[in-house]
């Protein structure tokens, strides 16, 4: 008894599970589009945070810029993000997708910005030795010889 309950409710999960909460959109924005559509909005709002009113004082809105960049409308990109949200799994892949570009480009900065403290750093000790080399030259012709 308790093993045909225990299958009458697996089924009855599965069944739920596969039964689609949202239908597909005619105009869907493509999986790949979609997630280069979000890494922009990531990447525009965090600038957005970073510099204040800049965007607005300069006439920028954020979403429109992508609605012209991808050629597509509000409406098409809120049923888009409608229809991936309400299948899990595919709206996870789309944002660890998006981690991990997201990462790659965030190293490659780190990285850039290290060889170019480093570079800076190089040449500073360059110039202090040299400064350094100066002064013991100059102190070496002001001492008299014996």
């Amino acid at each position: 008894m308790k093993y045909i309950i225990t299958l009458f409710f697996g089924m009855i999960l599965l069944i739920s599970c596969a039964e689609k909460v949202v239908e597909e959109p005619d105009n869907l924005i493509p999986k790949e589009k979609m997630t280069k559509i979000l890494h922009d909005l990531a990447i525009l709002n965090a600038s957005k945070s970073l510099t204040g009113n800049k965007f607005k004082d300069s006439g920028i809105e954020v979403m429109e810029f992508l609605y012209e960049k991808y050629d597509i409308d509000s409406i098409q990109f809120a049923q888009s993000d409608l229809y991936y949200a309400s299948i899990p799994l595919e709206y996870q892949s789309i944002y660890e997708h998006l981690e991990r570009r997201i990462q790659v480009q965030k190293d490659t900065m780190e990285a850039i910005g290290k060889r170019r403290n480093d570079s800076i750093r190089e040449a500073n000790k360059i110039r202090s030795d040299s400064l350094k080399a100066i002064k013991e030259a100059k102190e070496n012709e002001s001492t008299p010889s014996p």
